[in-house]
């Protein structure tokens, strides 16, 4: 698998699952079971729910794939 083989959308994490596994709702509304990069296992980057990620998927299997980054949450202006 090469990195031509791979896409990334962006989704909403719906369900925290043990072994950091996470339930993600891409923008076309299919859920897709994802883990976290290696790189934000190593820096400690904490996924909460409702929190909007970016996920890597590889063509070859659309029901798994890799959390790689983590977008700010919008500040509340009161």
């Amino acid at each position: 698998m090469s990195k031509e083989d791979l896409f990334t959308v962006d989704g909403i994490v719906m369900e925290l699952l043990p072994n950091a596994l996470f339930k993600v709702k891409l923008e076309n509304n299919i859920e897709v079971l994802c883990h976290l990069k290696g790189k934000m296992r190593i820096h400690n980057i904490n996924i909460r729910l409702m929190d909007r990620v970016s996920v890597e998927i590889s063509v070859y299997d659309m029901t798994k794939g890799r959390i790689i980054f983590r977008y700010k949450p919008e500040s509340v202006k009161q």
